[in-house]
C-alpha cells in the first residue's frame, strides 16, 4: 500500500495527491498538521523520515520518497498509464519547465516557513506578508500564461492532464485563497475549471482531505 504523509493545505502534498488519483493508484493518507503542536513535522520521528522536515513523504515498498515532483516521477514510472510526462524528449523538457516555474520559483518563496520568517524574526506584518506573497504569485503565474503552447487546449500542453497541470491546480487554489489577482491569466483560469471538474483533481482538493479543518 502507498502511504502519502500529507497536509491538506500543502501545495506540494496537492500534487501527490492528483497524480496518485489519476494514476488510479490507492494510498493511505497519514496527516501531518504543519501548524498544530508546534508543527507536527517537527517532531522527531517525523524528521527522521524527512530530514527536511516538509511535506509529502511518499512510503512504497520499503522505499521513502521526498519532494513532491520526485514522488510524482516515480509513480509515473510505476503506473505509466495515464503518462503524466509524453514520450517526446522536447514535450517532455517543456512540461518539465512549466511544473518546475511553479514548485521552484513560485511555491518555495510562498511557503509556510517564508511566511513564518518574514512574519517572525523580520517582524513584517500581514499586510505587508500578503503584499510579499501576491507579488511573487501573480508575477510568477503571468510568466507561465505566456509559457503556454499557442493554440487551444483543454489543458496545459494538450488535452489530457500532464504534469503542467499536476503542479498548476495547487498553486492557483492557494492564490485565490490569498487573494491573488488572476486577470491576467485568463487560459490558467480556464484549465483550472477543466482540471477541478475532473475526479481526479476534486478528490484530491483540500477541503476533501480528512484532516481539513
Amino acid at each position: 500500500m502507498l502511504k502519502l504523509h500529507s497536509y491538506f493545505r500543502s501545495s506540494a502534498a496537492y500534487r501527490c495527491r492528483i497524480a496518485l488519483n489519476l494514476k488510479g493508484l490507492a494510498y493511505q493518507t497519514v496527516p501531518v498538521h504543519l501548524l498544530r503542536d508546534g508543527g507536527e513535522h517537527n517532531a522527531p520521528a517525523y524528521r527522521a523520515l524527512n530530514p527536511q522536515g516538509l511535506v509529502p513523504v511518499l512510503e512504497h515498498a520499503g522505499h521513502i520518497i521526498t519532494q513532491s515532483l520526485a514522488i510524482i516521477e516515480y509513480l509515473d514510472e510505476i503506473q505509466r498509464e495515464p503518462p503524466l510526462l509524453p514520450d517526446d524528449a522536447a514535450s517532455r523538457a517543456n512540461i518539465r519547465a512549466f511544473a518546475l516555474a511553479i514548485a521552484c520559483d513560485i511555491h518555495p518563496i510562498n511557503n509556510l516557513r517564508v511566511i513564518n520568517y518574514l512574519k517572525g524574526p523580520l517582524r513584517q506584518d500581514q499586510a505587508t506578508v500578503d503584499r510579499w506573497y501576491r507579488h511573487w504569485v501573480e508575477m510568477g503565474l503571468a510568466a507561465c500564461e505566456r509559457m503556454l503552447p499557442q493554440g487551444e487546449s483543454r489543458f496545459c500542453f494538450g488535452d489530457q492532464p500532464t504534469l503542467a497541470d499536476v503542479c498548476l491546480i495547487p498553486q492557483i487554489y492557494n492564490a485565490r485563497r490569498l487573494s491573488g489577482d488572476l486577470a491576467q491569466m485568463p487560459c490558467l483560469v480556464a484549465i483550472d475549471a477543466t482540471a477541478r471538474a475532473l475526479p481526479a483533481f476534486a478528490k484530491a482538493a483540500p477541503e476533501a482531505q480528512p484532516d481539513a479543518a
